[in-house]
């Protein structure tokens, strides 16, 4: 189906005698074609278009200064200006793909005044621009058929790692028949955390397809996609991503897939509530029986990365190190109570010495480089932690003890 794309796109390209680009509904490039030689260079090769095709998504800002002029509800051409400020340094002409009265995805021309003859109040007036938009719905009908096909699936995976074991069961057949030979695996499971799902303009939301793109699934080797509600303990909804792999030992496609998915700006939540956008992925599974164990998995990967820079924002469940314990507790479980004070804000200094030194496996010299200060300095900060819980740092116990409850804690922070 990614051949249809390309040719219908370089139809409207031959048809309007400019460079094309679609992308879907979340701005991911799925296919892209050129107009005229090297004279049109300058033209073809505008910032925004060879991000686009470079990195396979547009950013927010260009994002934003888009859907300021309604392409999201537009049934007909927009003329689009640029705007310097967002990156968009040449107009465009936008063509909705739409299909059914939604918006599947856009068509963009590149315009630096030589489409200024095209009436775009009256587009099937024009051969040329009635042509590009009958393409432009043969594209959608085409979108169409992937979401749907998408969402099918995507209800059979969710159904498969969050449902009743019977249910699960049924769940796993329909699937395996729906994936064929690849449902025997090798396959991994990636969560994206968190995940905004069905925040789309109202009536313009395929149901099912959970705002990730069909596009952007099957470029990143993506045999299903859902959104699994209440996935986090604060009750944030996560997606879930079920990857073919080449072989168990290679989770490539999984990486790549998610570091795609968590461009997407469905990943992460509104503007102003602190969350930080992460992924995780479950160990690799032949077959489909153990996918709800590598959902768990990936989970927790997803939580670990999100609470630990050093791991995200991609982490693997096998690299996760404590937190594949931690974030089995239950949610909302109190600190150790002597190890309670030093969390408070007023003491991150302290908490964040013992954490290193015990990282380090209280190696004095190696934590004290690590966090940038003299030996004297960590003795006498270590000190004031033995004080603050009582607890004695020669002690293996109290070691263990005090560092998982740090650990845990990172995991309770916005």
């Amino acid at each position: 189906m990614r051949g249809e794309y390309q040719q219908l796109v370089d139809e409207i390209s031959a048809a309007l005698g400019a460079p094309a680009t679609l992308e879907d509904r979340d701005f991911g490039l799925i296919a892209f074609g050129a107009h005229g030689g090297d004279d049109d260079l300058e033209l073809t090769m505008d910032p925004v278009r060879t991000r686009s095709i470079l990195q396979r998504r547009s950013t927010a800002a260009v994002r934003a200064w888009f859907e300021a002029f309604g392409i999201a509800r537009a049934q007909a051409p927009l003329r689009i200006p640029p705007d310097p400020a967002a990156g968009v340094f040449k107009g465009r002409i936008c063509l909705p793909v739409r299909h059914g009265g939604v918006v599947h995805g856009y068509v963009w021309l590149l315009d630096d005044g030589h489409l200024s003859e095209l009436d775009l109040a009256e587009p099937f007036a024009d051969p040329r621009l009635a042509h590009a938009m009958e393409t432009a719905a043969r594209i959608g009908a085409l979108l169409a058929a992937e979401a749907r096909s998408g969402a099918e699936l995507g209800e059979l995976l969710r159904e498969l790692l969050t449902a009743r074991p019977a249910a699960r069961e049924a769940a796993a057949g329909v699937l395996r028949e729906a994936l064929g030979a690849a449902a025997d695996g090798p396959l991994a499971v990636v969560a994206v955390t968190p995940w905004r799902a069905g925040d789309g303009v109202a009536g313009n939301e395929p149901p099912g397809t959970e705002g990730a793109g069909s596009a952007l699934a099957a470029q990143s080797g993506v045999a299903a996609l859902c959104a699994v509600p209440e996935a986090l303990p604060d009750g944030s909804a996560a997606l879930a991503a079920l990857v073919r792999l080449r072989a168990a030992s290679s989770p490539a496609p999984a990486l790549t897939a998610a570091d795609r998915l968590l461009r997407s700006p469905r990943a992460g939540l509104p503007a102003g509530q602190p969350a930080t956008p992460a992924a995780g992925i479950g160990t690799p599974r032949r077959g489909l029986a153990e996918l709800p164990e590598a959902w768990a998995e990936a989970l927790s990967a997803a939580r670990a990365a999100a609470a630990e820079p050093r791991l995200g924002p991609v982490a693997q469940w096998a690299d996760i190190g404590p937190y594949r314990v931690l974030t089995g507790l239950p949610a909302g479980r109190a600190a150790d109570p002597a190890v309670a004070p030093l969390l408070a804000s007023a003491y991150a200094e302290l908490s964040r010495t013992a954490e290193v030194y015990l990282d380090c496996a209280g190696q004095a010299g190696r934590a004290a480089a690590a966090l940038g200060i003299h030996r004297q300095t960590l003795y006498y900060r270590l000190g004031r932690v033995e004080q603050l819980t009582g607890l004695d740092l020669d002690e293996g116990e109290d070691r263990l003890l005090l560092h998982m409850t740090l650990k845990a804690a990172r995991l309770r922070r916005p």
